[in-house]
């Protein structure tokens, strides 16, 4: 079976939309384009990018041992309703006591027991008033449970224990897993606000890619909203929005809303892009456009459904299959349904499908419906079974077809070790070229057996090698080899057809 329809998309129709569009982004997870069941090793790459975004941070596993010493020496219970005890370091410390005024030289650290740190050269401030202020370079860094986490450099940083509220001028640094800069920073308790800045995924001193924004609010595990935004590559404005909202609670996107860029043999070079906008409770809309140089516009549009394991969707626009074989769908309704059944290790599924397909002079209205029942994986000795199956029933308007009967699927995938893992699949699909109008999403036989590995040379390099045998005709129908090369913040997938002896270039920004 080929792989499931693509996101399509483009970036000059986004320049027209994207004053009037909100919402975030599709997610960054990462779907092979391979039509050999390479696409069950697609969890190696995930693991690797979330890997990548969520490395180790020294400094805050620095700060909470320190917290945690100072809590040991604590001479009073903590009061909830009084800012957090601090500590002073620093190589020259003066205090007076009527007064409260303190002044701290040389490597001066001051630290708050709810995991707050400021740290400079030279520190002022006044222990009554719970203030500090370091006039020249501070650095700064917030991890307390329930705020955003803070790691900044800048100048005149001023901050109020008792009030939590701050400021810092010229900083830079990382936010909420975000690396940002910012002419000015204000921090208060339920926010944190930032004006002329820019945030990116990208951890280079100079970013190949960032949002610039006029004024940035962050709100602790809720929400990031940026206002008169730019998208800006290499320094250089390609997109701009009135407002763009990120949701901190699901923000696994890689690059926000950017395009995907690329160049495949069918479609020569394209450009594409996935804009998501929620409309209603669990409804949302959705534009996969795309531009290539070969076939024009190839754009998507969708309202779709999704709640508890049901779906429904309405879509409008183009398709294509890892063969690259395109589709109209004009339009097209799908509806569907999963469920585990009862306490069993059963999952049954319904899904159906009405619609207008069209594929070059070929137009019918399209009905499929498809039952299906899959076992939970079986695991034994470091190996994964998948064993599923399905009844489908096909009607094409075309040519009168009607076709139906099951399809069978069993997959085994292994990790080896931490380098090297491996597939098989045996596959059945009934339907077929020979009984159908459209070889969209086709072959021309049913029975197949399809294998393949993953192999990672290091931390920025990856191959892999799929391949396809048609049991029908006692054949090897693809040779599929990829390389996945991680620069510096984006990634290169090249992807060789060796049967067919065509390339694939993907392009895409990546969080380093």
């Amino acid at each position: 079976m080929k792989s499931a329809t693509k996101i399509l998309s483009g970036l000059m129709v986004t320049a027209l939309i994207l004053p009037a569009a909100a919402g975030t982004a599709s997610a960054a997870t990462y779907h092979s384009d391979s039509d050999t069941s390479l696409g069950l090793l697609d969890y190696l790459e995930n693991e690797h990018r979330a890997a990548r975004a969520q490395k180790p941070n020294p400094e805050k596993e620095q700060l909470k041992a320190d917290t945690e010493e100072m809590s040991k020496h604590l001479r009073y219970p903590i009061d909830p309703t009084k800012a957090a005890p601090v500590a002073f370091e620093g190589d020259d410390l003066t205090w007076n006591q009527v007064t409260g005024d303190f002044t701290a030289k040389g490597k001066v650290k001051v630290t708050q027991l709810d995991q707050h740190r400021f740290e400079g050269e030279n520190v002022d401030g006044n222990t009554i008033d719970q203030r500090i202020h370091i006039p020249g370079k501070g650095h700064m860094l917030q991890f307390t449970p329930g705020q955003t986490e803070v790691m900044l450099d800048g100048f005149e940083t001023n901050y109020n224990y008792r009030t939590r509220t701050g400021s810092m001028e010229s900083a830079k640094g990382k936010v909420a897993e975000n690396y940002m800069t910012g002419k000015k920073f204000e921090f208060y308790p339920d926010k944190i606000i930032v004006y002329d800045g820019t945030k990116t995924k990208c951890s280079a001193i100079n970013p190949d890619y960032s949002l610039y924004a006029r004024k940035i609010e962050i709100y602790p595990d809720d929400k990031m909203v940026l206002h008169n935004v730019r998208f800006k590559i290499k320094g250089l404005t390609f997109l701009s929005k009135s407002q763009y909202e990120v949701n901190l609670k699901k923000d696994t996107t890689v690059s926000d809303w950017f395009p995907r860029f690329g160049y495949d043999k069918t479609n020569g070079l394209w450009v594409r892009q996935h804009l998501k906008q929620p409309i209603a409770k669990k409804v949302t809309a959705n534009e996969n456009i795309r531009y290539t140089t070969k076939k024009d516009w190839r754009n998507e549009f969708n309202i779709n459904w999704e709640n508890a394991g049901n779906y429904a969707r309405v879509t409008q626009g183009y398709f294509d299959d890892s063969d690259d074989n395109w589709i109209k769908k004009q339009p097209s309704l799908l509806v569907g349904h999963t469920a585990r059944i009862g306490n069993s290790p059963f999952h049954y599924s319904i899904n159906g499908e009405y619609g207008r397909w069209k594929q070059g002079e070929v137009k019918s209205n399209h009905k499929m419906y498809n039952v299906g029942l899959s076992y939970d994986p079986i695991r034994f000795d470091g190996w994964k079974l998948n064993l599923s199956t399905s009844y489908e029933v096909t009607h094409e308007s075309y040519n009168d077809a009607h076709y139906n009967g099951f399809n069978y699927d069993a997959t085994l995938t292994k990790d080896f070790d931490d380098r090297w893992s491996g597939y098989g699949a045996y596959r059945y699909q009934k339907n077929n070229r020979e009984n159908s109008p459209f070889d969209f999403d086709n072959d021309d036989y049913s029975r197949k057996f399809e294998a393949g590995f993953s192999y990672r040379i290091d931390e920025n390099n990856r191959v892999a090698f799929g391949s396809k045998y048609d049991v029908d005709n006692a054949t090897w129908r693809k040779f599929d080899y990829y390389w996945f090369h991680d620069m510096h913040c984006s990634q290169v997938i090249l992807h060789y057809e060796g049967r067919d002896k065509t390339w694939k270039v993907k392009w895409r920004f990546l969080p380093i």
